[in-house]
């Protein structure tokens, strides 16, 4: 029967169709075997059953096709008009390659008097007819299985861009939203004209010409000293090495010693440095990597941590190692969490939500060990943490939040009770950084300042992070990272059972470590004591105020938030910049730290300080009456760096430039 092939209908159909029809003179006719006389009423009659079906007449010279009750649907209106009504005298069955029905042989011409009237032009009809075809062959294509499947996927595809909403806009606020909207089309349309060969070149010659311009700042400071890039044919003599070191020594540098640098130098007086560098001496070659060959090693490591933990009101239960700096106690603060909630919840996406004032190192962690990382924007008049937005941007992926005592940019102590309470709610890590308060928040209490509750008291707190190399004045590249049970901080090391070499075990990143900055450590602790911390903090805490008191009367000037611990920033009115402001300090000899977003400058008060609190006053009311006096006389190069930087949409120019910097540093 002709419409035996109709099974074999689906994807290939239209082609067949072009195929075979596309010429007249290619259409086979073969007889049709019947015992029935060609002239009888039931040849004509089964000939009209036949043409019910789907099958395709030719009309001057192109396939059109037939559907049920003889009717034609056309593909170009040229050829016919809608309503026309058509004497078939060619039929061809759909997809058949060697049928056709014409007046001879099967039936006399004037019996064949099928009429066929031609329908409305549409190719969509074609197509439905194809997928009914198709549909025959391919029902798992409409099964509820795969239907099934597809709304899970449209439900994963809704949740994972509601996330990404839910972060920016609930979480962040709308205005922020429009924000970072904002900010990505410039970023966007800015990468693109940047992937414009004349646009390239011409930031290239501008990256070029400032790393230029810095490494000439970096060398020119050096002087005549001479330069080794390979190892001395002959060893030079302990007193050549030493005469090199004084020359290294001497080479020009910003004036810290008269407590005119922000932080960097935590300095606790000459003779507690000549005990430290006895201390390194006497332990140059220990390795706490081997316990069995420094004995002395773990033992002073140990009691650092513990005087630590004690200082913090750590329960009984309380733990932690020693680090390289603030920067490894939180990555392996972090490291810690992620790895322990995989274990116990199962949270293969992990995210940890912080402040937004949170110190980089947690963005380190983030980018190190692929957790998402959700800042939470900061109150405009206190700068501490917004608590409510941050319990909207916990999820079931959230492995810890963290707070900070102070932070870095304005040196204010996040609410930590609050934050504590919310991750005793949602059962996850609550971090403390206290790395830049360190030696100076636990002494608040005791010396009758103003402090606030931050410590293993506050309930919920499961890890802190201080600094012993800042205000407790030990040698730089030592920090501890403390937690409230063992349990935790087990997840922090790295272990190893079938490594040819042995059985590897290390608490933290670092496999081999210089025993000598923990045996300096534990010689600052033992040093300073209870008494002289509580002598510093205070000492710190009254030039701080005395700063701060400076900068609040100064009009054009404003304090950023209520700082309670040895920080303190400051910014301008709108009509004055305030890395102007800088600049002229940094004429006058002072090394302060810039901020951005807001615009700000920010001084982390040493023991250094304590000499010249009075003289900074002094040189900053100058420098704002001078920018009054003549606002352009500023315009130096802080002012111009960030507000370069400010107004260029993509900061991977801002980075090209900082690894730039970081290159030189390794250029001998």
């Amino acid at each position: 029967m002709f419409f035996s092939a109709l099974r074999n209908v689906g994807i290939h159909a239209s082609s067949s169709i072009r195929a075979t029809l596309s010429s007249p003179s290619n259409i086979l006719r073969r007889g049709l075997s019947t015992s029935l006389d060609s002239t009888t009423a039931s040849c004509v009659q089964k000939l009209r059953d036949q043409l019910r079906y789907y099958a395709v007449a030719e009309i001057a010279g192109r396939p059109f096709l037939i559907t049920q009750n003889d009717k034609v649907i056309v593909n170009r209106l040229k050829d016919v008009k809608v309503g026309d009504v058509l004497k078939l005298d060619r039929v061809r069955e759909l997809g058949s390659k060697d049928y056709s029905l014409v007046g001879q042989p099967y039936v006399q011409e004037n019996l064949y008097d099928i009429q066929a009237t031609v329908i409305e032009h549409t190719k969509s009809k074609l197509i439905q007819i194809v997928k009914k075809k198709r549909r025959k062959n391919y029902k798992l294509l409409d099964s509820r299985q795969l239907g099934l499947i597809k709304n899970i996927v449209f439900l994963l595809v809704l949740y994972h861009y509601w996330g990404r909403f839910y972060a920016k806009v609930i979480v962040g606020g709308p205005v922020r939203a429009l924000t970072d909207f904002r900010d990505f089309i410039k970023k966007f349309v800015f990468r693109q004209l940047r992937k414009l060969p004349s646009v390239q070149a011409k930031i290239d010659a501008e990256l070029n010409k400032t790393i230029r311009e810095m490494e000439e700042s970096i060398f020119s400071k050096e002087g005549d000293i001479t330069h080794h890039h390979r190892l001395p044919a002959h060893g030079m003599s302990q007193q050549e090495v030493l005469d090199n070191l004084k020359k290294l020594q001497n080479i020009k540098c910003a004036d810290w010693k008269s407590g005119k640098v922000s932080g960097t130098i935590y300095h606790g007086g000459d003779e507690l440095t000549e005990l430290l560098a006895e201390a390194y001496r006497m332990f140059a070659v220990a390795n706490p990597l081997h316990p069995e060959v420094f004995p002395g090693i773990r033992r002073m490591e140990a009691e650092s941590v513990a005087m630590v933990l004690s200082m913090y009101n750590a329960p009984a239960t309380g733990c932690g190692t020693m680090t390289s700096g603030g920067t490894e106690s939180i990555v392996m603060a972090c490291k810690t969490y992620r790895d322990m909630y995989k274990d116990l919840k199962g949270i293969h996406d992990p995210e940890m939500v912080v402040p937004v004032t949170i110190h980089a190192a947690f963005m380190k962690a983030a980018e190190y060990f692929n957790i998402k990382l959700i800042t939470v924007p900061v109150d405009p008049i206190t700068y501490k943490v917004d608590v409510k937005k941050m319990a909207k941007a916990i999820t079931r992926n959230t492995i810890m939040i963290a707070g900070s005592v102070v932070n870095f940019p304005h040196g204010i102590a996040d609410d930590i009770v609050a934050l504590g309470q919310l991750a005793k709610k949602y059962k996850i890590g609550l971090h403390v950084d206290c790395c830049l308060g360190s030696f100076v928040m636990p002494f608040l209490e005791k010396a009758g300042l103003p402090t606030t509750s931050f410590d293993f008291r506050v309930d919920g707190v499961t890890s802190i992070s201080c600094d012993t190399h800042k205000y407790g004045f030990a040698a730089k590249g030592s920090s501890i990272i403390m937690y409230r049970y063992p349990s935790i901080r087990k997840y922090q090391y790295f272990l190893s059972a079938d490594w040819t070499g042995g059985i590897y075990a290390s608490p933290s990143v670092a496999g081999s470590r210089p025993g000598a900055l923990i045996a300096g450590c534990w010689a600052a602790l033992m040093k300073m004591g209870e008494d002289g911390y509580l002598d510093t903090c205070q000492q710190i805490i009254q030039a701080r105020r005395k700063i701060q008191k400076g900068i609040e009367s100064i009009p054009q000037l404003h304090v950023k938030g209520d700082p309670i611990g040895p920080v303190v920033a400051f910014g301008s009115v709108e009509t004055m910049n305030i890395y102007d402001v800088g600049d002229k300090l940094s004429a006058r000899g002072w090394n302060i730290s810039p901020l951005q977003n807001p615009a700000a400058l920010h001084i982390s008060v040493t023991m250094l300080w304590v000499n010249s609190a009075d003289q900074f006053v002094k040189d900053l009311k100058e420098s704002v009456e001078e920018l009054v006096t003549n606002p352009d006389s500023g315009k130096g190069s802080t002012a111009a760096i960030y507000g370069t930087a400010a107004s260029i949409p993509d900061k991977s120019i801002v980075e090209d430039v900082a690894a730039g910097f970081i290159d030189l540093l390794y250029k001998a």
